[in-house]
């Protein structure tokens, strides 16, 4: 059963409001969701800058008794006026135990000081309860006698709907035809059957007994350092309503975090994952401590990648990508020394891909597909269902799909791959490629400062040279063939230039990048007004 006998509706995704966050401190009341059993728990999370913390409720012995005691037996005397004071929920027919929901200010139960909401009842006057029915248990407590024994155990991990009145605020209306439901409170504040007519001693705690207090305690902590966030049930692209799992960089897991509104999940979200990044800009400028001015890394971080090949269940895995250097890494698992940076399962040259926005989550039912290159086709059907995706297109028409869990996250690729790609060109300069035409084996240059040169591999004479800004179209076969169409400057005639390289893809991709680079240098404004992502951000 879910947190209210069913399941919430689709939460709408949050948008976030900028790019730049603070720091997140935060506490606040949420559940624990078990994706088996259906329940959810009562827990608390405390959030730092470096850890996650999970809390549960317990009941702690804080004097005169034993500390490590589980078990509490309290003796309660019925009064005239109130009963024993407090009602019970659950029972073995719905496989949960017979919890204390309700405990009366004032009245016999809450005069102990001993015993709490959420307590399972364990024993009544010595006979075991812990596999008895709700109805049996009601029984027994209103037909116990003026004195009543109980023994009791918090239970850390009752489902939620066990403490939490589901039916009327008040007692159960009827208790003279004997039906009560375990889900509904039990009242046992009227009197039950009682022979002593006279009212009898209060229920209250004498000076040696034990005091007993209701307390949270800290029950998991999650390191925040690469950790990855997923809002996505296992293997599926179902977005889990309301709730995210957080895990640690070892693999611990704070299990489904669940949230009472889209809101609470959404700030919730967004304050772990801003601390995520901030512990990941710390790492990467120790990284880049020990690497040269060349080889910096600009950012990186955990996507979900779609795995090649999959069906319409649209698997996805998570992938933990870096941009360092001349090149854009894609690990399994984070690099945490040196020697990890060549154990990536790929490594490519930063000018030879194309980063590439597919979708953004604009309204609650509207999609923002975006094509960001002109010229090269990409075949990806787009018919998942996860919003804040992106792909990298690399040589040989290859490509990566992979997807984020905010806007923010995906506005930071698009801006970081730019930046990376940029910086490597410049500090490139230029990249040579062979090439053929017409059975002539021949060298295309892409240069920051000349733009295209082409000249004979064996001779070195240079056959032609055209400026960026003369590139006025091109096409290619799909394979290893382009037409590179450029306006002479005195003719002002267009010339085309055929030519066949082995991996068309790379050297489209080269050209993308040194044209883009060479506007950036000479208007980054313009640059920046083509960022979608950053467009969508800023606007909400």
């Amino acid at each position: 059963m879910s947190v209210a006998g069913k399941q919430p509706p689709p939460a709408p995704l949050e948008r976030p409001g900028s790019l730049l966050v603070p720091t997140w401190t935060k506490t606040s009341i949420a559940l624990l969701y078990d994706e088996v059993s259906e329940n959810a728990y009562d827990i608390r999370l405390k959030l730092t800058k470096e850890v996650l913390t999970i809390q549960k409720q317990d009941v702690v012995c804080v004097s005169g008794g034993d500390h490590s005691a589980n078990h509490r037996t309290v003796t309660l005397r019925r009064q005239p006026v109130g009963g024993l004071g407090l009602s019970i929920k659950g029972g073995a027919e719905h496989k949960v135990p017979v919890v204390i929901s309700k405990i009366f200010k004032d009245q016999a139960a809450d005069q102990t000081g001993m015993l709490f909401i959420g307590d399972a009842i364990i024993q009544v006057n010595g006979i075991n309860v812990e596999s008895a029915t709700h109805e049996e248990v009601v029984h027994l407590l209103r037909n116990a006698g003026d004195e009543v024994t109980i023994t009791v155990q918090y239970l850390r991990e009752a489902p939620s709907f066990l403490k939490l009145p589901l039916g009327s605020p008040g007692p159960s209306s009827d208790h003279s035809s004997g039906a009560s439901s375990p889900l509904f409170d039990s009242g046992l504040h009227l009197n039950g059957n009682s022979t002593n007519t006279a009212p009898s001693s209060p229920s209250s705690p004498v000076a040696n007994e034990p005091k007993y207090e209701k307390r949270w305690l800290d029950t998991l902590s999650v390191p925040l350092s690469m950790a990855r966030i997923s809002r996505y049930k296992a293997g599926t692209d179902k977005l889990r309503s309301n709730a995210f799992e957080v895990l640690a960089l070892d693999g611990v897991s704070t299990g489904i975090l669940q949230f009472y509104t889209a809101q609470e999940s959404a700030d919730w979200l967004r304050a772990i994952s801003t601390n995520i990044s901030d512990l990941t800009l710390q790492n990467m400028k120790m990284a880049n401590k020990c690497c040269s001015p060349s080889d910096q890394v600009i950012h990186m971080g955990w996507v979900n990648e779609r795995l090649e090949g999959t069906d319409s269940s649209q698997l996805y895995k998570f992938k933990f990508l870096a941009l360092k250097g001349s090149s854009f890494y894609i690990f399994s698992t984070p690099p945490v020394s040196t020697l990890d940076w060549v154990r990536a399962e790929k490594i490519y040259n930063l000018c030879e891909v194309l980063f590439k926005i597919h979708k953004l989550w604009l309204a609650d039912d509207c999609w923002l597909q975006a094509n960001l290159y002109l010229g090269i086709h990409q075949d990806f059907d787009l018919e998942d269902q996860r919003p804040y995706c992106f792909s990298v297109m690399v040589g040989h028409g290859k490509s990566h799909y992979f997807n984020v869990e905010l806007g923010s996250d995906l506005a930071v690729w698009e801006k970081s791959f730019q930046r990376a790609i940029f910086l490597e060109v410049q500090r490139t300069g230029s990249k040579t490629y062979m090439c053929s035409w017409q059975g002539d084996t021949l060298c295309f240059t892409v240069d920051f400062a000349l733009g295209f040169t082409c000249f004979d591999s064996k001779t070195k004479n240079v056959l032609w040279r055209f400026k960026f800004s003369q590139l006025k179209g091109s096409s290619d076969d799909g394979k290893t063939r382009v037409k590179l169409l450029f306006q002479n400057l005195d003719t002002k005639q267009i010339e085309t230039k055929e030519l066949e390289f082995q991996d068309l893809t790379a050297v489209l991709h080269c050209i993308h990048s040194f044209i883009a680079a060479k506007v950036a240098s000479v208007d980054p404004v313009f640059i920046d007004s083509q960022s979608i992502a950053r467009k969508y951000m800023y606007s909400n």
